[in-house]
């Protein structure tokens, strides 16, 4: 049964998440288990738990989320994201929610709809946004309407299973031939992934309303879309054209995992490049960031590589109308986790993490990043590991000071300093930027407005180094002193400013 709610007086009101929010990325399996009486629901597909197998459910719940909301707002975050918490009742790894089998209804195993929007509720009033991870390209093959398809055509048909080429590219290579591009958009993401036909209007409209029917039900502040390229683009333009008409702040920013700063800014809304539609995309994960912060943090510097990479990456951002709107990232679900990376530096972690903090656009983090966990994607569960201290019985509890070793609260506390000092600074929120070309293992760039300016230096060396301030003086001019916001010390730019071996130096300027 199905009743006819009010609609919403708000919608256009509603702010959406961007580049002023800080964002917090969980796996709701394995971040916390706040209610133990729905680990195994019977009917279900998959009624194993075992926490020691990565393929396994582990138990995390929305309740478990909700009990930790504190935690992520001392933190500093401002904006939830989770993986998908839909039903995904497949018979193996479901854990991880991205092969969907029922659009309208939250995973028992997580809890009901009526406590997800408690959820949404709780977090709000704690003032902190949420985000639904959506996924429109595909489904899992045990979804009720695969088992039954309505039509035929429901899904893209191949005599013989046939996979995606992953090859983004071919979307808007002018060389690519139809067949590479047929198997782009029409291919499978996996056996287990029937890939939608959304140029089948019924298709079209059943995602487009269950979109705007989780907006209206729960009150969520935006979406992450999963796999954006994959799915049909002229149906994802209707959608997002759909959702900004009903809620026109509402947040949205599309996954795009690639290789070209050009290819990704073809996809984002009101594109600088000549042929390319508007999307009506606010914003991408921006992986051509993450690329080039990994490889800077990683890989001596040269003309073009290590720190340069990041000054040629950022270069391109003439391709985009609002690159603020990209959502940056250190680590996710699906790569190896940062802190591996950087071969368990501590010092190149805090460089990542001040590059993160100060950086245009709006920073992610990816839950265990603040506690220093790690591991290496081989396979993709070894990075989705348990957050200790969600389930009542784990021998430590890394949500708590008490907890966690000295080394972790160190860095739980960095990234708190930043992230509550960014939570204040209209420079680091929508300031421009302003770089200098990397020199001798050193990178600095400013955020500034008019009246107010923050310096970072980032030092890819083993030395310290001391830099003339007179290269900068064309916003150093307009101040006569700083404070240091990573160790809270003043800093006099008479002459020359200094940042210790592989070190990041956030500065506020003071006039």
């Amino acid at each position: 049964l199905y009743s006819l709610a009010a609609r919403s007086t708000n919608s256009s009101a509603r702010t959406g998440y961007d580049s002023k929010d800080f964002v917090y990325l969980l796996m709701p399996d394995r971040f916390s288990n706040g209610d133990t009486t729905n680990d195994v629901v019977k009917g279900m597909n998959e009624t194993s738990l075992n926490r020691d197998s990565m393929y396994h459910r582990h138990g995390g719940d929305i309740q478990g989320m909700i009990n930790h909301l504190d935690y992520l707002k001392d933190l500093g975050v401002t904006t939830v994201w989770s993986t998908p918490l839909v039903e995904n009742n497949e018979h193996h790894t479901s854990y991880h929610g991205y092969a969907i089998t029922d659009h309208y209804k939250i995973d028992p195993r997580y809890g009901t709809n009526e406590l997800y929007n408690t959820y949404v509720k709780t977090a709000h009033q704690k003032g902190l946004k949420v985000v639904m991870d959506m996924v429109y390209n595909h489904v899992g093959e045990q979804h009720w309407f695969i088992r039954d398809l309505p039509m035929k055509d429901w899904v893209n048909q191949w005599d013989t299973f046939t996979k995606t080429n992953y090859r983004a590219p071919v979307l808007v290579d002018p060389y690519a031939s139809a067949f590479d591009k047929n198997k782009m958009s029409n291919g499978w993401f996996d056996s287990h992934m029937p890939d939608l036909n959304q140029k089948n209007i019924y298709v079209a409209k059943y995602l487009i309303q269950e979109s705007l029917w989780w907006i209206e039900t729960s009150g969520i502040d935006g979406f992450r879309i999963d796999t954006y390229t994959y799915s049909d683009l002229k149906f994802m333009q209707n959608l997002l054209a759909a959702i900004l008409n009903e809620y026109p702040n509402f947040g949205v920013v599309g996954e795009l995992w690639d290789h070209a700063v050009s290819l990704q800014a073809y996809f984002a809304a009101h594109p600088k490049i000549e042929g390319a539609p508007d999307s009506h995309l606010p914003g991408l994960i921006d992986f051509q960031l993450y690329h080039a912060i990994n490889e800077a943090l990683t890989k001596p510097m040269d003309w073009t590589g290590g720190l340069s990479r990041i000054y040629y990456t950022l270069m391109q951002d003439f391709l985009y109308t609002n690159p603020q709107r990209n959502l940056l990232f250190l680590d996710n679900h699906d790569l190896s986790r940062f802190y591996s990376c950087v071969g368990e530096d501590f010092r190149k972690w805090k460089m990542g993490i001040g590059f993160l903090m100060t950086m245009r656009g709006t920073p992610s983090l990816y839950y265990g990043t603040e506690i220093l966990m790690k591991n290496f994607s081989d396979p993709d569960g070894k990075v989705r590991e348990d957050f200790k201290g969600g389930w009542k019985n784990d021998a430590q509890n890394k949500f708590t000071t008490a907890g966690r070793t000295a080394q972790e609260n160190e860095a739980f506390n960095f990234v708190k300093n930043l992230a509550n000092y960014r939570k204040q600074s209209e420079v680091l929120q929508t300031g421009k930027l302003m770089q200098f070309v990397p020199e001798d293992d050193v990178y600095v760039y400013f955020r500034y407005t008019d009246t107010k300016a923050v310096m970072v230096i980032l030092n890819y060396s083993e030395k310290e180094k001391v830099l003339s301030t007179k290269r900068f003086n064309e916003l150093l001019n307009k101040f006569s002193k700083g404070k240091d916001i990573v160790t809270n010390q003043p800093v006099n730019f008479s002459e020359s400013v200094s940042v210790g071996a592989f070190g990041v130096a956030v500065i506020e300027l003071i006039p």
